[in-house]
């Protein structure tokens, strides 16, 4: 039986938008997912399924960095009891890795007996846990044991809870995944691997429990549990049955859609040749309940149609009756209708098909009622860990330094240098401004991307030579991030002292920046990495471009440009000087010196901006500093991961209080 798929007109005329660079990227995944449909179309026996099946399970398996393997003591234990008519909840927590505490609910009927266990992960509401007792309450009324745990971030697991605030720093549980997404992408992971840990982990709870059927296992979730269900069913071959909602979608639609948090979005995925359908297709034939609602930003069509190809596939298995669908009226989330659903999935896949799906009013507890540490976090737990440490730990133990003559080669293998060709150059308006003219460009760094700058242009005539640099405007930041100014008085100074100044606004898709604490644009990185490109290494490659620009001009002198850069930005800087050498020095100012140092923080501030996978475990920005000498470079003020100046030994310089960039401007332009 052949696999036909055809959805991809429809889906890529309705993903266009108002933006360049997402349109630019987005033709590169749908063409990425035309390429899959091929794949998935020449399936037609069950022996091809079973050989997509392992090529995608190694893939996944790949891009998560491998699972861990930890299968040390759960030193499970309760803390507290609550009684209602319809069933029990058990205050638990146990240890899925060393250190790292889940605190968990436990749902199970008030008789005796031994009965089918469901895991119930959260999705992303800050309280964890109590978001699912509707459906784990329920569903120990109808004879099942049932676990809701809070997620990594959530609940009584916030990774950056302080007391003196009495809140988390970071702002909620999904910018603690984004904030760990990025440092486990640094090293070569995904940070989902330990979400699937955690739910593994929580079903061998489950299943040390005398009341539960190690052989009747399900699990249900809506949204990042949704996210965390699919996983669990792939990854963990104890389920017998699965119902994830508010999640399930193609990245024909995802893509210039509503862009998941870094557990739910699999490094480089769409580049592997994959999309959501094919974590459905490498469990086949397990039992599926695929579910949406009909308000819901996941649209229903989306979902439709990872469902369509989901149970062709199935129909090459025969097994066709063990995938369902449906859509519950209303915004995401879990109503009615979609638990009577889950209830009647569960019990016909867990029950024999013996038992009444009717959604049934139960009690209802508050969040501080369903605590299960005295303190409301497990940092008071005694050995407590942070998720920081653990991706730090693994980095330590994967590290393999390879050199800077393998770092050059992979710099050019992304993509960085540029063809040396100068760019075609639209004028969009000129003016003369305080003794020197101003002109505002456009032009494209690659077919198709459009980028602008501002060219400051003093008086005079002959050659002269040119600073390139990046844009830095003044943003909103939150009051305990030191404000960055803008680059605008620099350039200014700069071309009073008779340089040639472009100051370079890269490639960006600026609608996409929510302004969260810390994190920058992840979403635009996030959307570049998809596709199997690093938007560091393109914004580089921009400042490159704009190199070959400014040698195209009469009034330039090519063998006298040099490059500026403030913030996270030196980075890109220093990947262009690392493979391009006609910057001929180079002045950083408040950049961050170590990747290193940032994975040893507890929080980092815009590493989302500086990411290229598995960087951190074979370089170190010294190493770019190397690549990128015997060039002369400047560097101001060196930074940690929050933007803060700290004293570090070699040839670095720092202003005084009050002091102004003359010396280093005369220092840099000397």
């Amino acid at each position: 039986m052949q696999l036909a798929v055809g959805f991809a007109f429809v889906f890529t005329l309705a993903a266009q938008t108002a933006d360049p660079f997402l349109d630019w990227m987005n033709r590169q995944a749908q063409q990425q997912l035309d390429a899959r449909d091929r794949v998935i179309a020449a399936i037609r026996t069950k022996a091809d399924a079973v050989q997509r099946q392992a090529a995608v399970r190694a893939k996944l398996l790949a891009l998560l960095g491998g699972l861990p393997d930890y299968q040390g003591p759960l030193r499970a234990r309760q803390t507290g009891v609550l009684r209602t008519e319809t069933h029990t909840i058990e205050k638990i927590i146990f240890e899925s890795l060393p250190g790292i505490h889940i605190t968990a609910n436990v749902y199970r009927p008030n008789a005796p007996g031994r009965y089918p266990g469901v895991l119930v992960p959260a999705g992303h509401t800050q309280e964890g846990k109590p978001e699912v007792q509707i459906v784990a309450a329920n569903l120990a009324a109808k004879g099942f044991v049932a676990l809701a745990y809070d997620p990594i971030g959530q609940g009584e697991r916030e990774q950056h809870y302080l007391p003196q605030l009495g809140r988390t720093l970071s702002g909620g549980g999904g910018n603690e995944h984004l904030e760990l997404g990025a440092r486990s992408i640094l090293i070569g992971q995904s940070v989902a691997r330990y979400f699937i840990h955690d739910a593994r982990r929580a079903v061998d709870y489950l299943v040390s429990r005398p009341d539960v059927d190690p052989d009747r296992l399900g699990v249900t979730g809506c949204s990042g549990g949704g996210a965390i269900t699919t996983y669990v069913g792939v990854f963990d071959p104890r389920m017998k049955a699965a119902a994830p909602g508010c999640f399930i979608n193609s990245f024909r639609t995802l893509f210039t859609g509503p862009t998941a948090d870094s557990e739910m979005s699999f490094p480089q995925f769409l580049a592997n040749g994959l999309d959501i359908a094919d974590f459905f297709e490498a469990a086949a034939p397990l039992p599926w309940l695929m579910m949406a609602t009909t308000e819901d930003y996941f649209g229903p069509e989306g979902t439709r149609s990872v469902y369509e190809e989901a149970r062709r596939f199935y129909q090459v298995y025969g097994a066709a009756d063990r995938i369902g669908f449906f859509v519950g009226k209303g915004p995401h989330g879990t109503p009615k209708d979609s638990r009577e659903q889950i209830y009647a999935f569960l019990i016909r896949w867990l029950k024999g098909g013996k038992g009444d799906s009717t959604d049934i009013p139960v009690r209802l507890y508050s969040n501080l009622e369903l605590l299960v540490t005295p303190s409301g976090t497990v940092d008071t737990e005694l050995g407590s860990r942070k998720f920081y440490q653990v991706i730090a730990g693994e980095f330590r133990a994967r590290r393999e330094p390879r050199g800077v003559a393998a770092l050059v080669s992979h710099l050019r293998a992304l993509g960085i240098p540029s063809s040396g060709q100068a760019p075609s150059v639209t004028v969009a308006s000129r003016n003369q401004a305080d003794g020197h003219q101003l002109e505002e460009l456009r032009y494209e760094s690659e077919p198709g991307v459009p980028v602008t700058a501002r060219l400051y242009l003093p008086p005079g005539t002959g050659r002269k030579p040119a600073v390139v640099m990046f844009e830095e405007k003044r943003i909103p930041v939150p009051l305990y991030v030191q404000r960055s100014q803008s680059t605008q008085a620099i350039a200014e100074a700069m071309v009073r002292a008779g340089h040639v100044v472009l100051e370079l606004n890269p490639r960006d898709s600026p609608d996409a920046y929510e302004g969260r604490p810390f994190l920058g644009n992840w979403v635009t990185n996030e959307r570049a990495d998809l596709i199997g490109r690093n938007l560091p290494a393109m914004r580089a490659h921009d400042l490159l471009v704009a190199i070959d620009l400014l040698e195209s001009r009469p009034d330039v002198d090519p063998r006298n440009i040099r490059g500026y850069a403030r913030g996270v930005k030196g980075i890109w800087l220093l990947l262009a000087a690392a493979v391009d050498p006609r910057l001929k020095g180079l002045w950083l100012d408040r950049t961050p010196h170590s990747f290193q140092s940032g994975l040893d923080a507890p929080l980092t501030h815009f590493l989302f901006e500086a990411l290229i996978p598995s960087f951190a475990r074979h370089w170190e920005i010294a190493d770019l500093v190397t690549a990128a000498t015997p060039r002369p470079i400047l560097w101001t003020d060196p930074a940690n991961w929050m933007n803060r100046i700290v004293p570090l030994q070699g040839p670095y310089r720092y202003r005084v209080v009050g002091e102004s960039d003359a010396p280093f401007l005369d220092a840099f332009l000397r």
